[in-house]
């Protein structure tokens, strides 16, 4: 089996696995996918969403963001943990979405990852769920997974982006990385992964090693 047959043969058993996935993170707007995927480094998408609930009633566009108070900000954020440089990074992110691209969030992967506080992860998400183009977002899970099956040997988020990328047709990439997330939460789990219950065990080069 190559590689890339490897990752077709995946990507069938965990749609089958996980037929109806989406991002976890709660939100109705580009601005507020972009401010949710930032507060979400570090913090699960659970806490976010408490949060996000009445924050995003606080601030509903990048200019509330942009004029809010840093101290305020910062205890509004303030259990999503890391809060100083989120709120410092949320505030300059949508300083440059004023200034620079009219008070919209860009679609572009170099224009996302110009934005303070966002790098490839946060922007490929973006790019994925909000403007629908092709996007490997690599977390934990993915890259944990995707190293498990033996679609990549790389530790380097960027470079696991870039295997997948080869592996995974476009159209299929992002809901492909959402069944990543939703497997390693139930199954592949960083420890004790449930070998004997996984759905993609024919194919993982780790089954029963982990």
């Amino acid at each position: 089996m190559t590689k890339k047959e490897r990752a077709e043969r995946a990507r069938i058993l965990l749609k089958e696995a996980y037929p109806n996935v989406k991002c976890t993170l709660e939100y109705d707007t580009p601005l507020q996918m972009l401010i949710a995927t930032q507060l979400s480094a570090q913090c699960t998408d659970a806490r976010v969403n408490i949060v996000t609930k009445d924050l995003f009633r606080k601030y509903k566009t990048a200019e509330d963001f942009a004029n809010a108070d840093y101290d305020e900000l910062c205890d509004d954020i303030k259990s999503c943990g890391f809060y100083r440089n989120k709120a410092r990074n949320i505030i300059e992110c949508c300083r440059r979405i004023l200034a620079v691209y009219g008070g919209e969030v860009p679609d572009t992967m170099e224009d996302l990852t110009s934005l303070a506080g966002t790098g490839r992860k946060t922007a490929n998400l973006v790019l994925g769920d909000i403007f629908g183009k092709p996007a490997v977002v690599v977390d934990t899970h993915c890259k944990r997974i995707a190293k498990r099956i033996g679609l990549t040997s790389n530790d380097d988020p960027t470079k696991v982006e870039y295997d997948l990328q080869k592996l995974i047709p476009g159209e299929y990439q992002l809901a492909t990385c959402h069944r990543f997330v939703a497997h390693g939460r139930a199954c592949c789990t960083a420890r004790n992964p449930k070998c004997d219950i996984c759905p993609v065990g024919e194919v993982c080069k780790s089954k029963g090693k982990c």
